[in-house]
């Protein structure tokens, strides 16, 4: 059934937004509040007068309208926590809570989040008084020069120095009157490139946006007063791949868990504005939603429904709903201003030429526009957003200039140069940096190569004549290793991992036809290892040899702030050729009725890393036993960092012999990488038994109790590769691969159903080692096993804890044990609820104020427990007292987190020892509860921030391990371990916690963590 959306704002921004959603089938009506010119009765958008301002009108707006999805775009309102209050009323909205957009409203709160968490960003301090913010501009030792202070209204204020004097200046008129409020933080000036990073998450998963570049001086060459922004363009040339993905993991990443830890978990749209210095990236504000007008060029190319990836993102489904974005395509807008602006502008100015610019197949997002007398006329600051899509940066600057001057309106103020900058960073030639240890968020400034560096560096020349290309086309791929790199860190394992990097560069450069000339690389490290180091470089060279392109060399850099210690990640670059002719067009070829061809690979990339090492935590199996299905002859972290298939130069014939219509690897999980070669107008159907699965992927399936819709979409499942053919010429491709390679005939491409892309028999093929035998077992689909199900969780809370989001976001993981059916809490109205609600999770309040004795109150829950047939219970800060009648009947059932390594603090003060004993590790336990006697102790300030996040690492990771059966309590009231069961190291974990020494008996007091 189709929703009515609701689209609070006003800007340019609302108008993508809301053209963006009219583009859903799953979108009956669009109604933007107030709006502007540009949202008034078009299509399926329309105006609503509902007073924003007024939460509860908006609520019976919604109720009365059957609204049921409401997007906020000022931050003003998220800030006044109009998103509590929709969902509070049962309203579903996208966007953060009050205290998360704190990050965006509170200019201190942000910073002090940033500093609190070791996140880059520019040196700072905050005064309530003029005089002494004064004195700090004057003294400091760094140009503090950026004056920010925030204001009645939401109205924020931000003056960017030329001298100290004009900051204290600016100072001065800011706190005079308190017209901009009570405190102003003073900021060090950097220096550098600007661009702005975004993300859809749901509080978990990270789902980044390309990165966009705004220009925020109203005038060309970057001159005049700053600007919400007069224009921007995405992607943005001048960031690699390589370095979004380190952008991704340590800032957007290390952001969304930051605040989850502090119990702010944050759902929605979050926008980082950043800069890259000669010291690195640091982030310089934030933003609860898409910017303006980041929106209008960066809607344009999401290729995926946008309702569809709101609602995974509020439902918590982000990670199986990954949104794609056109990758051959760039964006650019150019905002019109009103004369004036950014101060008072003029309005009313009638504005024309709007039709003309639609004639040139642009969008035009109004920002400051209104009707009058049937007219567009100004009404506002910014009032057009000119935005053209084009396959690259020259032709999109080219054509929304060209709709700029089709419009006019008197006095209209706009930029000519916007992207300027990409564009001369594209034209510029290819530079190798010197290969020399520098700061990870550092990158090399680029110019032209002149030869080999006297300083030790390297560049080189590459004569493509001499390699027989007559007009040639240059290809570029970018790749980095991830997750799988830490894998290879715990295995103490690293010659594998070079050639797998070169493999995934390469494979992607084939999916356009192109042969691979020359690849470079690039390693971070915490601690650099020569011997690693060197084992890793022989692997990408001979990786190479055996591609037949040239190694031209690697860079090494030390990793800095906010990555955490031991972290390790290597990428490659590698640059191909094609005729001009002989490019793969791949996406829009496949018809109904051709083939599709797998290519054999054993291999597992990317974000399937993440799901293993989720999988290993809980199961028997460590990196060192010997692998399933292997006799003992290799271990599981052997097989796991098997790297995969590199397919050139064998098939490269192949694909240019144009019997192949399109090439894709499938590094990324099955069901995308056919998604790249599958047109939106037909489907694909595979059939799982008719390619051999290796057995590393069966027993992924297994022990980590996912379904086969996950395996598919997480891992290739030992399919490296996929390529669509016709039907009349599938056994000569196949024939002419199977010479050099294993490959099927996997699947074929039929007309639009149900499901994009279906894999038949998947879960019965994984169910068995070998599942081409099912073909002759006519008794083995009754010997399949069902999936393992999972433990239904209860959570008890009194609005003291910290832990639960941390539980839910675990649960919802691939592959986790648990499930969380229920929320209770003694005490109304705490968050915790609020957080269970908007996961989805029914919650209960049962005061124990309204019960005579603790026996009654306690057999209410167990009533409430029974309904929901609960079988393990977490205590996450709850605050009664459990009488020994409930413990007895749950023995062996509830699990508690207590702040402090108890097993080393045996008698006492399980607060005040550590300190005084000198301990150097803080952490926590999770314990089984049974019946015994309290024990006094005061917890210690200090402490207890360590001793939370501790919580909030090792207590998901305890309810993963009992609900799988890894950890249990024994009769004899100890807590037990499945023999030889896996227990994570302290690497893998992420923090220093003691591991228990290899001696130790299957018998420990708890399941230990430490921060």
């Amino acid at each position: 059934m189709a929703e009515r959306v609701l689209v609070i704002g006003s800007g340019g921004r609302e108008h993508a937004l809301a053209w963006k959603l009219a583009q859903s089938p799953h979108v009956k009506h669009v109604f933007v509040a107030p709006g502007n010119a540009g949202t008034a009765d078009n299509g399926k958008i329309s105006n609503s007068a509902v007073l924003v301002s007024n939460h509860t009108i908006v609520i019976q707006f919604c109720k009365d309208h059957n609204i049921g999805l409401v997007l906020v775009g000022p931050e003003a309102l998220l800030a006044a926590g109009i998103v509590d209050e929709l969902r509070a009323a049962g309203v579903r909205c996208l966007g953060p809570c009050a205290k998360a957009a704190q990050l965006a409203s509170n200019s201190s709160s942000s910073k002090a989040f940033l500093e609190r968490h070791g996140i880059p960003t520019a040196r700072w301090r905050a005064f309530h008084e003029p005089q002494e913010a004064c004195r700090f501009i004057s003294s400091s030792d760094f140009p503090a020069r950026v004056v920010r202070a925030r204001g009645p209204a939401a109205r924020k204020e931000v003056t960017i120095a030329a001298s100290k004097e004009e900051a204290c200046r600016a100072v001065q008129e800011i706190m005079q009157d308190r017209m901009f409020g009570e405190m102003v933080v003073i900021e060090e000036l950097l220096q550098g490139e600007e661009f702005s990073c975004s993300c859809f998450t749901d509080g978990v998963t990270v789902a980044s946006m390309p990165p966009a570049q705004p220009h925020k001086r109203l005038l060309e060459g970057d001159q005049g007063p700053p600007t919400a922004g007069m224009g921007a363009y995405c992607p943005v040339p001048q960031v690699p791949e390589a370095f979004l993905e380190q952008i991704r993991d340590a800032i957007l990443r290390h952001i969304v868990d930051s605040l989850r830890q502090e119990g702010a978990a944050y759902a929605g749209v979050l926008q980082t504005g950043l800069m890259l210095t000669k010291e690195g990236v640091k982030v310089l504000n934030f933003k609860c939603q898409f910017g303006d007008p980041q929106c209008q060029v960066i809607l344009p190319l999401l290729k995926n429904d946008f309702y569809e990836v709101i609602q995974a993102a509020i439902e918590g489904k982000l990670c199986s709903f990954m949104p794609a974005w056109s990758e051959d395509r760039t964006a650019v807008c150019v905002v019109m201003a009103s004369p004036g602006y950014p101060g008072d502008s003029d309005k009313g100015m009638e504005v024309t030429g709007l039709l003309q610019a639609k004639e040139l197949g642009l969008q035009v997002f109004h920002g400051g526009t209104a009707l009058k007398d049937g007219r567009v006329v100004t009404n506002g600051g910014r009032v057009l957003s000119v935005t053209a899509v084009k396959q690259n940066l020259m032709e999109a600057l080219g054509e929304a200039n060209r709709g700029v001057a089709t419009i006019h309106f008197q006095g209209a103020t706009f930029r000519r140069d916007i992207g300027q900058q990409g564009l001369r960073l594209l034209q510029q030639p290819l530079y190798v940096s010197p290969a020399v240890t520098r700061d990870i968020w550092s990158l090399p400034q680029t110019s032209a190569v002149t030869g080999r560096s006297e300083g030790g560096g390297f560049a080189a020349f590459f004569d493509l004549k001499a390699s027989g290309y007559d007009d040639p086309i240059l290809v570029s791929q970018t790749k980095g290793l991830g997750p799988k790199v830490q894998v290879a860190q715990v295995c103490k394992r690293h010659d594998t991992i070079g050639q797998d990097l070169v493999a995934l560069c390469i494979n992607d450069l084939l999916a356009q036809g192109a042969e691979p000339l020359f690849f470079l690389s690039h390693l971070a490290c915490g601690k650099l290892d020569a011997e690693v180091m060197e084992t890793i470089r022989e692997g990408i060279a001979e990786a190479c040899r055996s591609a037949g392109c040239a190694f031209l060399g690697w860079e090494v850099t030390a990793v800095a702030a906010p990555c955490p210690a031991g972290h390790c990640d290597l990428a490659g670059f590698v640059v191909g050729a094609v005729e001009r002719g002989q490019r793969l067009l791949g996406l829009q070829r496949a018809e109904e009725g051709d083939v599709l061809l797998g290519l054999g690979s054993p291999g597992i990339h990317g974000r399937g890393f993440g799901v293993v090492r989720n999988i290993l935590l809980a199961s028997s199996l460590r990196c060192s036993s010997p692998a399933p299905g292997s006799c003992g002859h290799s271990t599981l972290g052997d097989v796991l960092l098997t790297p995969g298939k590199m397919f050139s130069p064998a098939l490269l014939p192949v694909l240019r012999s144009g019997h192949v219509k399109g090439f894709a690897p499938t590094a990324e999980g099955l069901l995308g990488g056919i998604a790249r070669v599958l047109p939106e107008h037909v489907s694909a159907v595979l059939d799982a038994l008719s390619w051999k699965i290796p057995e590393i992927f069966c027993w992924l399936y297994k022990e980590g109790n996912l379904s086969a819709e996950e395996m598919a979409q997480t891992f290739p499942c030992g399919i490296g590769a996929v390529l669509v053919v016709q039907k009349d010429l599938a056994q000569h491709v196949l024939q002419d691969i199977q010479r050099h390679q294993e490959a099927w005939l996997i699947g074929k491409v039929v007309a639009p159903s149900g499901s994009h892309i279906e894999v038949e028999n998947l879960a019965e093929a994984l169910q068995l080692s070998s599942p081409q035998q099912l073909l002759s077992n006519t008794t083995a689909q009754s010997q399949l096993q069902p999936r393992k199900r999972k433990v239904k969780v209860a959570v008890l809370v009194s609005g003291a804890g910290s832990t639960l989001s941390a539980l839910i976001g675990s649960a919802r993981e691939p592959g986790s044990c648990a499930q969380l059916v229920l929320v209770i809490s003694n005490k109304s109205g705490v968050e915790e609820l609020r957080n269970a609600a908007r996961a989805g999770i029914p919650t209960r309040v049962i005061d124990h104020k309204l019960y005579g004795s603790r026996s009654e109150f306690d057999s209410t829950i167990d009533r409430v427990l029974e309904e929901f047939s609960v079988e393990l219970i977490c205590l996450s800060g709850f605050t009664r007292v459990l009488s020994s009648a409930f413990l007895r009947k749950w023995k062996g059932k509830i699990l508690n987190a207590s702040p402090s390594l108890s097993p080393l603090i045996k008698d006492g003060s399980t607060h005040q020892e550590p300190l005084e004993g000198g301990f150097k590790v803080t952490g926590c336990t999770v314990h089984f509860v049974l019946v015994s006697g309290l024990r006094a102790g005061m917890a210690e300030a200090a402490l207890a921030e360590r001793l939370q996040e501790a919580a909030l690492s090792a207590f998901p990771r305890a309810l993963q391990l009992v609900a799988s059966g890894a950890a249990w309590l024994g009769a004899h009231g100890r807590t037990c371990w499945r023999r030889d069961s896996y227990r994570p190291s302290p690497q893998e974990q992420g923090h220093g916690a003691p591991s228990p020494p290899a001696a130790e008996p299957q018998e420990h007091d708890g399941l230990w963590a430490g921060p």
